[in-house]
């Protein structure tokens, strides 16, 4: 299917086909675009049931971590929104956005994609450029936490002509341009290794290979936070997905939240 102004459009059943068992535990909705999947999950949340999956071909206005715009091109990106309501404790909130880099980096490779690994805390990488970008936003209710929309934005194919700049220099796609449409294969993918990682989520059954696939032990590395700044050395990540770094005074800290950047002396072909 393709739309004038959308490029190539797929449906629900595409996905569901490729879902087995799940397709009938999964509630799917494929829109040929919208502003943004996490916006519209979110403003219908109340009424949605666990497990409800928006996905778009298209967004006009994506977003990422610190409200910063997440550029999605039609026909080579995957767009997509899982409505969730883990039973989990508030220290343990950012293993939903962990293990979903893990079920990334799991789905990736399941379609043949070389090895992925992860920047903390949540960016997927491929060849050391970013392929995935994940924003899990939180609803409150009267006890606490009530629900929690999981946004996934993944460069499935490189878009004709490339990124455009900055984003030539960071971003990449799990997959070489042109081909096959391989959206509906991304999601289904998603879909089955993230049903799997969630079944452990509280036990934290998938932190090792989430310390595993982490990119940043040993380098240096800029570490925002605050509207401050500093350099440090990734140490590693810990078993509480806590990125742990030496400050310059030789003081170590793990970290709970930020943004982390590595530094160019570091970057490869250094």
């Amino acid at each position: 299917m393709t739309g004038p102004e959308n490029g190539r459009l797929f449906a629900a059943a595409d996905i569901a086909g490729l879902l087995g068992p799940l397709a009938a535990r999964i509630p799917l909705e494929v829109t040929p675009v919208c502003a943004s999947t996490n916006l519209l999950v979110r403003q219908r949340a109340a009424e949605l049931p666990d497990w409800y999956t928006l996905v778009a071909c298209r967004q006009t206005e994506g977003r990422g971590q610190q409200g910063r715009s997440f550029y999605s091109p039609p026909d080579t990106g995957l767009y997509m929104s899982v409505l969730l309501r883990p039973k989990l404790p508030a220290e343990q909130a950012v293993y939903i956005t962990t293990a979903a880099a893990v079920a990334v980096c799991r789905a990736a490779e399941e379609l043949g994609a070389e090895r992925a690994q992860i920047k903390w805390v949540n960016d997927v990488l491929i060849r050391e450029r970013k392929v995935c970008g994940i924003l899990t936003q939180g609803g409150a209710g009267p006890a606490g936490m009530d629900h929690v929309v999981l946004g996934i934005g993944i460069n499935v194919t490189e878009p004709a002509g490339g990124f455009p700049p900055p984003l030539s220099d960071i971003a990449g796609a799990v997959f070489p341009a042109g081909g096959p449409d391989r959206r509906p294969a991304m999601a289904a993918a998603v879909l089955r290794q993230l049903w799997q990682v969630c079944e452990g989520l509280a036990q934290g059954l998938f932190i090792p290979e989430y310390r595993r696939r982490s990119c940043l032990a040993g380098r240096q590395v800029q570490v925002e936070q605050n509207g401050r700044s500093r350099p440090a050395l990734a140490l590693g990540v810990d078993e509480r997905c806590r990125l742990v770094v030496r400050w310059p005074d030789g003081q170590t800290q793990a970290l709970l939240s930020g943004r982390v950047q590595v530094c160019p002396q570091d970057a490869p072909g250094a």
